[in-house]
């Protein structure tokens, strides 16, 4: 049988055991796959089953009108080139284009940041290079302690993530130094988990030249850092806890935290 004959509805489930890549790409095969490719009912396998839930989110009624107006492959790709600011505007959601795994960004507002409320030690400013509307700059603290989470049920089933430490460093705060020497320890774990003490990440944030770097520098300027992974079952196994600390008598300053963001990692 000629491919033409088959109805776009049998093509459409052909496709949906594809990925969102391979699916653009069969438009360009023949006519009958380009409307396949491009009907509702193929983007809809792609997106999280949730997605209503998610646009319902958005910090913004009026992003959530204009998402809900897409069809569902704009909308696929809207959510994959686009963060969705979502609750307060301190976080944002994106799907990962390639797979259509689910990606979150918490901000720094919706971190709890130990001190972070006393300007004498932490400031909140807004930076042109940072998606959200403010970051939060550590002017000086001993106790450095820096938490999140985020609940299983919000990511993507079967998936390994990891949680990444975004931030940068200011150039003329002296206080800076001490990440240059000094580790922070890091951990990723789920809620209620014991964690072992080999399992803590210890990482130089400012490494000295020559020295093992473990921080990469981002396509938006930013810097980042593992701080661990976790395999995300089926999304019942309850809240995923992130955690960056450095307690000493070390007086530290000069950082500036975006927030930590969760994404599929692969080997």
């Amino acid at each position: 049988m000629d491919i033409n004959q088959l109805p776009a509805e049998c093509l459409s489930c052909i496709l949906a055991f594809t990925s969102p890549k391979d699916a653009c790409r069969s438009a360009v095969v023949s006519p009958a796959f380009r409307s396949a490719a491009d009907s509702d009912a193929l983007w809809t396998t792609f997106l999280p089953s949730d997605y209503r839930q998610i646009i319902s989110q958005a910090s913004s009624s009026s992003t959530s009108s204009f998402l809900n107006s897409l069809s569902k492959k704009a909308l696929y790709l809207r959510l994959s080139d686009h963060l969705l600011f979502i609750g307060s505007g301190n976080s944002g959601f994106v799907l990962e284009k390639g797979s259509g795994k689910k990606c979150y960004m918490i901000g720094a507002r919706d971190l709890e940041i130990v001190w972070g409320s006393s300007p004498e030690y932490w400031t909140w400013q807004s930076i042109p290079t940072s998606r959200f509307s403010e970051v939060a700059e550590l002017q000086y603290v001993w106790w450095l302690e820096i938490k999140g989470k985020i609940e299983g049920r919000n990511l993507s089933p079967k998936t390994k993530y990891a949680a990444y430490f975004v931030f940068k460093l200011v150039e003329d705060n002296f206080c800076r130094h001490v990440f240059e020497t000094t580790p922070v320890s890091l951990e990723v774990h789920f809620e209620g988990a014991e964690v072992e003490e080999d399992r803590r990440k210890r990482v130089i944030l400012d490494p000295l030249e020559g020295s093992s770097v473990v921080c990469v520098e981002r396509s938006d300027g930013w810097m980042e850092v593992e701080m661990g992974e976790f395999f995300n079952e089926c999304g019942d196994d309850g809240s995923i806890i992130f955690h960056l600390m450095q307690i000493d008598r070390l007086r530290k300053g000069g950082l500036i935290v975006e927030g930590v963001e969760i994404r599929p990692k692969y080997e």
